[in-house]
C-alpha cells in the first residue's frame, strides 16, 4: 500500500461514534447547510418504508433542528407498492422520467442519481440504497458528519461489514473479484476504501455536480474515481457505519454488473471506443446451455452543471 494511502486511511477514516449527533446539530446550525437524502427505488417496497420511517423519526422530526432538510425517494419505474409505501412512511416520492422529461430516461441506477441532483436542493447530497434491512440512522448521520464538521472533506463512503447469508464479510463479492483489483491496479490512491461500490456516500452538491454519471451499475466507482481526479485525496474518507443487511444478487446478475464496472473502468483508463459492449452469459435449458446476451451500460450523463433546467433552477 502506498505511504500516502496508509496516512490517509489514519488522517480520513472514522467511525460514525465520533461525531455525536448533538455535534453534527450544532454543526449544521453554525454553518446553514442543508442536507438531501435520496432513496433510488425499484421494485423496494418490503424495505423502502422502514427506511424512510427511520430517517424521519431520528434525523428529522426527534430532533431540535432536524439533521436531514430533505427526505426523496427517486422511483425509477417499480411495478410493485414502492412509491405508495415510502410516501406513506413520510417521504416525498419523485417518479424518475418527471425529472428532466425533455430527456427520455435510461434505465439503470446512476441515471437515477444523475437526475435526482434536478429533484433536490441540499448543499449535501446522501445516497441510500433502498434495499437495507435493520436500517440504522448512523448510516446517514455517520457520512454526513464529516461534511458537516470539516470543510476539507467533499465525499465520504460509508464502510461496513456485508455477511453473505449467516457467513460473515462473505458479501460484496463483486468488490473483491472486480473493483478491489482494478482499483489497487489502475488507482492505488483509493486502495484504502474499504467499499468502494457501497451504495451509502454523501457528498457536497458543489462537487456532484461536476461529475459525469455512468448510467447503470458503474457509477460507485465512476463517481469515486472522478471525485479523486477532480478533489484529490484527501477530499475524500470514510465512516464505519456497523453492518449492512440487504438482498443479495444472483450469480449472474453480478456477471452483468461486474461487466458494467469493468466498462467504467475501461472508459476512465483510455476513453476510447468500445470493441463490443456486450456480456454473454449462459442457462442451462431443455436442450442444454442457451446463451443470453445483455448490453453493458455504454452511457454516460454529463456533469449536471452544464443543464439547462439546472443552470436555470440556481438563477431562479
Amino acid at each position: 500500500m502506498l505511504e500516502e494511502v496508509e496516512r490517509w486511511l489514519a488522517d480520513r477514516s472514522w467511525s460514525a461514534a465520533d461525531r455525536p449527533l448533538d455535534q453534527l446539530l450544532d454543526r449544521k446550525r453554525a454553518a446553514g447547510t442543508t442536507v438531501s437524502v435520496v432513496l433510488p427505488a425499484l421494485d423496494e417496497e418490503a424495505t423502502v418504508g422502514a427506511i424512510v420511517e427511520v430517517v424521519r423519526r431520528e434525523l428529522i422530526e426527534g430532533l431540535p433542528v432536524p439533521l436531514v432538510d430533505e427526505l426523496v425517494v427517486v422511483d425509477s419505474g417499480s411495478a410493485d407498492r414502492t412509491a405508495e409505501v415510502a410516501a406513506k412512511a413520510g417521504a416525498r416520492v419523485v417518479h424518475r422520467d418527471e425529472i428532466l422529461p425533455r430527456l427520455p430516461a435510461l434505465p439503470g441506477k446512476g441515471e437515477v442519481l444523475w437526475r435526482s441532483l434536478l429533484a433536490t436542493r441540499g448543499d449535501i447530497v446522501c445516497f441510500v440504497d433502498a434495499d437495507l434491512r435493520d436500517f440504522s440512522a448512523a448510516f446517514v448521520s455517520g457520512i454526513v458528519g464529516p461534511l458537516l464538521t470539516d470543510p476539507d472533506v467533499q465525499f465520504v463512503k460509508a464502510m461496513y461489514d456485508r455477511p453473505l447469508g449467516d457467513t460473515p464479510g462473505q458479501g460484496g463479492r463483486v468488490t473483491e473479484l472486480v473493483a478491489r483489483p482494478l482499483l489497487n491496479l489502475h488507482w492505488p490512491q483509493l486502495a484504502g476504501f474499504v467499499q468502494p461500490l457501497g451504495g451509502e456516500y454523501a457528498v457536497r452538491r458543489s462537487l456532484l455536480e461536476r461529475l459525469p454519471f455512468p448510467v447503470g451499475y458503474g457509477v460507485e466507482l465512476g463517481l469515486l474515481v472522478d471525485a479523486l481526479h477532480t478533489v484529490g485525496l484527501d477530499a475524500l474518507a470514510q465512516v464505519d457505519v456497523g453492518v449492512r443487511l440487504h438482498r443479495h444478487q444472483d450469480g449472474q446478475a453480478l456477471g452483468r454488473m461486474a461487466a458494467a464496472i469493468y466498462r467504467t473502468a475501461q472508459v476512465r483508463l483510455s476513453r476510447g471506443h468500445l470493441v463490443r459492449p456486450q456480456l454473454t452469459q449462459f442457462e442451462r435449458g431443455p436442450e442444454g446451455f442457451v446463451p443470453r446476451t445483455y448490453p453493458v451500460d455504454t452511457e454516460e450523463r454529463p456533469p449536471m452543471a452544464g443543464i439547462e433546467e439546472y443552470a436555470l433552477r440556481r438563477v431562479a
